[in-house]
């Protein structure tokens, strides 16, 4: 009867085999071509550009290996401390603001009327726009002969250095990047405000809770998930700024708004420094996956003491 049982089961067994192996391989002919492409467009260039940030090259000559060299020079280049200073400014005053407003937005924005609609599309619309077409714009407005000066100097007063004076130039750099991005971070919290249950809002507020404390305790926790989306977005879009920096400021005066992504693009490979400008890139590269790591790894600490599990 075993035997029987076996020989009987021996079929079935390998055609079930052969047709895993038939799926397996669909499988990995479907994916083979996004392998490739994945491969050759981002698995290549960084490994070529990894390797490149050990060597002396200038573009053109032959690549000598120089070791951790670029690196240590990184780190002693004054430059790349004051671009480093004002990429960190910009980052994390800009997320704040991005998601605060953005979040701030969405709350006030979130019923479904023809006015809010309009308010959303307003909010979203400078997002639409190129940041550097943005950043020249700006400039019209806010540089030396600028519509704002020009209408100050009308009325006999001063003009104000929105882009001449070290400080105001960064305050400005930061106030055009919020206002440029903040209307992606309202797009994304009115999506998830919609997936909140209204039966939820309604029983608190039916048991007296106020709008504050519904928005606070119940809203904002639900929707935390794409909160921390938004941030790490942020966040690494910020670090890697340079269009609204080219357009807007030119990274002056004096260097005040130099950003490291700039001073890579504008400065290192523009000087011929090509080794040493993969060095700052892969280093970029490694602090926005260790930033972006980090928010969400608290996250998920959160969501784990939230549920104690």
């Amino acid at each position: 009867m075993v035997e029987l049982a076996e020989l009987t089961a021996g079929p079935d067994l390998q055609a079930r085999r052969r047709a895993r192996l038939r799926e397996s391989a669909v499988s990995f002919g479907m994916m083979g071509p996004a392998v490739l492409l994945y491969t050759v467009m981002t698995v290549v260039p960084v490994g070529v550009a990894v390797y490149l940030s050990f060597t002396d090259w200038d573009g053109f000559s032959t690549a000598a290996f120089t070791g951790l060299d670029n690196y240590k020079h990184l780190f002693d280049d004054p430059s790349s401390s004051d671009a480093w200073y004002v990429t960190a400014l910009i980052a994390a005053v800009g997320t704040v603001l991005m998601v605060g407003l953005g979040l701030v937005y969405a709350l006030a924005l979130k019923g479904r009327s023809r006015a809010n609609s309009f308010f959303r599309a307003v909010a979203y619309f400078p997002h639409v726009i190129s940041a550097l077409i943005l950043g020249y714009l700006w400039a019209a407005i806010l540089g030396t002969n600028g519509a704002i000066n020009n209408t100050l100097a009308k009325f006999g007063i001063e003009p104000v250095g929105f882009l001449f004076d070290e400080q105001f130039a960064l305050i400005s750099l930061i106030a055009v990047i919020v206002w440029a991005g903040f209307g992606f971070n309202v797009v994304l919290f009115v999506a998830a405000l919609q997936t909140v249950p209204a039966e939820l809002l309604e029983a608190a507020a039916i048991d007296g809770a106020s709008k504050r404390q519904i928005n606070l305790r119940i809203v904002i926790p639900m929707i935390a998930p794409v909160v921390t989306v938004a941030t790490v977005l942020n966040l690494v879009g910020l670090i890697r700024a340079y269009d609204i920096v080219v357009s807007l400021t030119g990274g002056g005066p004096a260097g005040s708004t130099q950003t490291f992504t700039y001073l890579i693009l504008a400065r290192s490979f523009e000087g011929t420094k090509v080794g040493y400008a993969t060095a700052q890139a892969v280093f970029l590269m490694v602090v926005s996956a260790v930033f972006a790591l980090v928010v969400t790894a608290l996250r998920n600490r959160q969501d784990q003491a939230a549920t104690g599990s």
